[in-house]
């Protein structure tokens, strides 16, 4: 098929930038494929979506070289109106992008600047209203809509310019299960039904192997790799340097193949896996179960630090968003959190920082009922850390982050300079003492949060949404932070979507659905409970698919999580 977009010896450089940001590209892209580009944060994937659009180098600015084509049009003689009409873009955060007071008015918007005729822009708004199939909301307002529903609106915006090239930068690392699942369910359905061709820039291995049919790997600014979804996801080694995640099934028979078991292909979805190890066991390859597996720490207190009783809360609006809930959590645990958006999972947070109250039942931390207390002393018991860092920091330096709260709690200067130092010291940030926050990757600004939190020596600390927006990597580095605390001795909440990140670290889930828990039980007992976690729009990793069909093929039972234990079975 012809070539839609072409790139020819790309190079470029931000302004003021002494390093390209990319490398000598050359990539073709053809007219209704899907292209997948992957890479670690830093190697150039925005940069090389924004240059398919003219974006780089009209807007930026800064050195450029190369040439890139699309739909015909060279980028750099076209402006970026009338690349337009060729290529659509959406961004990560649909917050960004939508401006308008009515979702017709959100899609006209861009056909009124392109000077589209009035009858020609009505005739669009529900065709590309029923593609993304948000019918029915032409006069909502952007704001009314879910998250996932105002990522299907900026795709429906960029979709009514009738472009030949969608990119998508991505799409879903800002949402909950529901909203990515709706939002690649459409983007599917355009790429397959519509031929529209797609660009996505995407962390979500498991999908950009299932819907992908070719994946770009980019590392400091250069094309390392083109191929298949087979051909990039099954080079392991590969993408371990990049400190890239495969999808778990290419993984697990990868540390399978390093057993010495043949197998005809590293697969790289789950249906492939699924087969691959039925014909393993069929012939009778040597299976054996571990004879144990590690237990959850034993709660280190009888008295639980955390309990609610019977916690209903009922917002202003009338939405019930706590029925009844009960739980105990006690000193020294490191429990997780799960479920849909709605579920009320912030909900039971703020109450335990007694930034909301009761409207029915009682909360405690460390039996003191939290209506007695300010959320200044419950503050000095409990850490929050919450999804993005920046809303967090405000302070000039690091150090004035860090010794911000001791100072308004009336600590002395000596005591302020000893815990700022303790605390920076434990995040690997002293040499970043005077240096401004927002000079700092977004990983370390994370760490200012924590390190802010630990001065104060809290003895629980809640991190929500921790890894949303964050590369493998850097989900890691948080996560790895996390740790370290609870073997600090202090008690880690987690609240994420990220399940397959989950096993290394959390002993403890408890699913929340509709106000309501749904489950409380150790890690490895709540992973097996798929049909349970499917019902509130949550997926276990595929590690616990592979096990469970591993039971069913041998009759013994194998309550795996991670590909590592999977393959110490063989």
């Amino acid at each position: 098929m012809d070539a839609i977009a072409t790139l020819e010896n790309v190079s470029y450089l931000y302004p003021n930038s002494p390093k390209p940001v990319l490398e000598n590209i050359s990539l073709e892209i053809t007219q209704g494929e899907f292209l997948g580009v992957i890479g670690p944060t830093g190697a150039g994937k925005t940069t090389l979506c924004l240059t398919l659009n003219g974006i780089v180098p009209q807007f930026y600015g800064g050195r450029f070289f190369g040439y890139v084509t699309v739909g015909g049009l060279d980028t750099l003689k076209h402006p970026v109106s009338s690349l337009a009409r060729y290529v659509g873009a959406v961004f990560e955060d649909p917050e960004t992008q939508l401006l308008s007071t009515s979702v017709e008015n959100e899609i006209a918007f861009a056909l009124e600047n392109l000077c589209v005729e009035p009858d020609e822009i009505i005739a669009r708004i529900p065709q590309v209203l029923e593609a993304v199939r948000l019918e029915g909301t032409q006069n909502k307002h952007p704001q009314e809509l879910s998250g996932g529903q105002k990522q299907r609106l900026a795709i429906a915006a960029a979709l009514a310019l009738q472009p030949k090239l969608l990119i998508l930068d991505e799409p879903t690392s800002q949402l909950d299960p529901i909203g990515s699942m709706e939002v690649l369910a459409t983007v599917k359905e355009l790429n397959q039904e519509l031929g529209v061709t797609i660009v996505m820039v995407s962390h979500a291995a498991e999908e950009m192997a299932e819907f992908s049919d070719r994946i770009a790997l980019l590392s400091e600014g250069r094309l390392l790799a083109t191929g298949s979804p087979h051909q990039i996801y099954s080079e392991i080694e590969l993408l371990q340097g990049q400190d890239l995640r495969p999808p778990q099934v290419a993984q697990t028979f990868y540390y399978i193949t390093q057993k010495g078991i043949t197998v005809p292909q590293i697969p790289v979805t789950l249906d492939e896996g699924l087969s691959i190890l039925k014909k393993i066991q069929q012939k009778n390859v040597s299976i054996t179960p571990p004879s144990s597996f590690p237990s959850p720490d034993a709660y280190k207190e009888e008295k639980p630090v955390l309990s609610a009783e019977n916690l209903t809360h009922i917002y202003d609006d009338g939405t019930q968003a706590l029925h009844q809930v009960s739980l105990d959590i006690y000193q020294g645990e490191y429990v997780l959190i799960v479920g849909q958006n709605g579920a009320g999972k912030s909900t039971l947070v703020k109450h335990f920082l007694n930034l909301l109250s009761p409207t029915n039942g009682t909360v405690k931390m460390n039996q003191r009922d939290t209506k007695t207390l300010s959320v200044s002393e419950l503050s000095c018991f409990i850490g929050y850390v919450g999804q993005n860092p920046d809303n967090q920091i405000f302070n000039m330096t690091v150090e004035k982050e860090v010794s911000f709260a001791l100072e308004n709690l009336n600590y002395s200067p000596k005591r302020i300079d000893e815990e700022v130092t303790k605390s920076l010291e434990a995040m690997g940030l002293l040499k970043h003492r005077h240096a401004h926050p927002l000079s700092l990757p977004k990983g370390d600004r994370a760490r200012i949060v924590i390190a802010a939190i630990l001065a104060m020596e809290p003895d629980i600390i809640i991190f929500d949404e921790p890894t949303t927006g964050q590369d493998y990597r850097g989900s890691l580095a948080i996560l790895d932070v996390s740790r370290q605390l609870h073997q600090m001795g202090k008690t880690v909440i987690v609240i994420t979507h990220h399940l397959y990140l989950m096993p290394d670290y959390a002993q403890r889930a408890i699913v929340m659905g509709k106000g309501t828990i749904l489950l409380d039980a150790p890690l490895r007992q709540a992973y097996h409970k798929i049909d349970l976690l499917e019902s509130t729009y949550l997926t276990p990793p595929q590690a616990v698919f592979l096990g469970q069909k591993l039971s069913q093929l041998s009759g013994q039972d194998y309550p795996l999580l991670t590909p590592f234990e999977l393959a110490n079975c063989f």
